[in-house]
């Protein structure tokens, strides 16, 4: 029997589970494997050479780039609006509160070539072309929305997300960002929110704007799988299952998600966190999870995943007891095979990350845990969410443990205070989240086999708006393009102003998330459902 009645959506039709399984495989729409970051040689259209300081003074629109040159640049190219107009605490880059040093430091790195002129005949009155890589079409600015283009001396304001609304400028931004087919001459357009007419009718479903994985190293791949199964047969993980768990090949998930790591003992130290993670659904959070307490009474797997997830912390951030109950809370944590799990993935990766690292990692599973519970308590309740808080629960409930160790796998560390920084926290959450999007789409056919135990946005969706699946899959996907592009635009700003370990970590992000589609479009756990 099912737990949550989910009666308000639509029930699965039969198609579903092919539209969701051919979707990663459409890469019309994906941008770059690898992104074009500040510093890196880019082949920039020939522009007009224009005064930087006479142009900013004279409130004509630029011609040259006037900050970094890489990612994302082309959002910070706004003309600055008078004093009287200027948002409080809101930056020229349109990140609140942001230091000007950032941008006179950019400012320096600008051509030596520049040379002074201003008002030139014949220039273009919107925002200058500015790089032609990965980022520069979605942070077009789009003057005056629904108006024409910006003349000189037109004020552009920074666009900050409404959060009311949910997207940028309270306006519906998704459907905007897609890469144009014309080239970088086109005029920016404003491009309607996907619907279900047209062209695009014509296939299951849009395009996602993924980026393809940077590599594919079957026989890496393979020798990290192996590992995990050796490893899982040791401590008694999946046992009778581990057929399934060979099926799932969670060693290619790592080798595609980790391009920077060629160290097959590494990706296997993230490997066993990433399946002590997987396993805790399978285990504790399925229809058929144990009745039984962690200290081997009788009771409801319902009631017991709050304790169940307790002692899974206690593992990873080590309890210590008086010494009478310290023997009594090892032989509880002995006797279940995901505590072993996750204390002996913490040991392997303990090998290569430092004990801040791995406090970063902690951190990020018992927010997850925490997401776990409330989605229980749906469960419990025979409640639906309402999007905004399914949406909510699932930027902890997301691939952020995965995620963490990021630098650790890649043998560099990216420092706390970094980590922790509101904006950097931002983009790492938005690609987490963005990330999740892909999961619920391929895990939906699966899902839906559960009677109402397991929740996706499309289900969520559905059920709030009385829509039909295919408009809930579209919906979703949109919600994926969305914080694929404000990623894009974001991490674009910080890594021109960041440390080169953050370069890296969100040159390793963008990885991750190619790395995760590609897996997710071949892997059996999520498409061999019948």
């Amino acid at each position: 029997m099912s737990v949550l009645s989910r009666a308000a959506a639509p029930p699965a039709v039969s198609e579903t589970a092919a539209v969701i399984a051919a979707l990663l495989g459409n890469l019309d729409n994906a941008p770059p494997a690898t992104l074009t970051w500040p510093g890196q040689s880019e082949t920039a259209l020939p522009q007009p050479d224009s005064d930087p300081l006479t142009v900013m003074t004279t409130g004509v629109v630029p011609l040259r780039l006037l900050g970094p040159a890489g990612l994302g640049a082309a959002g910070l190219l706004l003309t600055p609006p008078p004093a009287d107009e200027v948002i409080s605490g809101t930056s020229a880059s349109g990140i609140g509160g942001e230091s000007t040093a950032a941008a006179r430091e950019s400012a320096a790195r600008l051509d030596p070539g520049t040379s002074a002129g201003s008002g030139i005949p014949g220039a273009r009155s919107r925002i200058p072309l500015g790089p032609t890589r990965i980022g520069t079409v979605s942070t077009r600015v789009h003057a005056l929305r629904g108006t024409g283009q910006v003349g000189p001396g037109s004020i552009v304001r920074p666009a900050r997300d409404d959060p009311l609304s949910g997207f940028p400028g309270g306006a519906m931004d998704s459907g905007l960002s897609r890469i144009s087919r014309n080239g970088p001459d086109a005029a920016p357009e404003h491009t309607a929110p996907r619907t279900e007419s047209g062209p695009e009718a014509q296939s299951p479903i849009p395009a996602l704007y993924c980026p393809p994985p940077i590599r594919d190293d079957p026989a890496l791949a393979e020798a990290v799988n192996e590992g995990i199964l050796l490893w899982a047969q040791s401590i008694g993980l999946y046992e009778g299952r581990l057929d399934d768990l060979r099926k799932a090949d969670f060693g290619r998930l790592i080798m595609l998600a980790h391009p920077d790591c060629d160290d097959a003992d590494r990706l296997l130290a993230a490997a066993k966190c990433a399946v002590s993670e997987w396993s805790v659904d399978d285990y504790y959070c399925e229809e058929d999870a144990a009745n039984t307490a962690p200290d081997g009474s009788p009771s409801s797997a319902e009631a017991e995943l709050g304790p169940k997830l307790e002692m899974a912390a206690a593992v990873m951030d080590p309890v210590h007891l008086p010494a009478r109950y310290q023997v009594r809370l090892e032989r509880a944590l002995q006797g279940d095979p995901i505590l072993r799990a996750f204390r002996t993935s913490f040991e392997h990766l303990a090998q290569f990350a430092t004990p801040q690292q791995a406090a970063r990692l902690r951190t990020e599973i018992a927010g997850w845990f925490i997401a776990l519970t409330a989605e229980a308590g749906w469960r419990a309740a025979h409640r639906m969410p309402p999007v905004w808080e399914y949406l909510a629960n699932r930027q902890p409930h997301s691939f952020l443990p995965c995620m963490a160790p990021i630098d650790a796998v890649g043998g560099y560390e990216l420092g706390a205070a970094e980590y922790t920084d509101p904006r950097v926290r931002r983009v790492v959450t938005t690609a987490a989240l963005a990330a999740q999007m892909v999961n619920d789409l391929y895990s939906m056919a699966r899902e839906d086999l559960s009677n109402g135990r397991e929740f996706n946005l499309p289900t969520v969706y559905a059920a709030e708006q009385q829509c039909s699946r295919r408009e809930a899959i579209l919906h979703t996907a949109e919600v994926h393009d969305e914080l694929m592009h404000r990623f894009e635009r974001e991490a674009g700003v910080l890594a021109a102003n960041g440390s080169p370990e953050l370069h890296r970590f969100l040159s390793g992000l963008w990885a991750w998330m190619g790395g995760n589609r590609a897996w997710h479009a071949a892997s059996r756990r999520y498409n061999d459902f019948t």
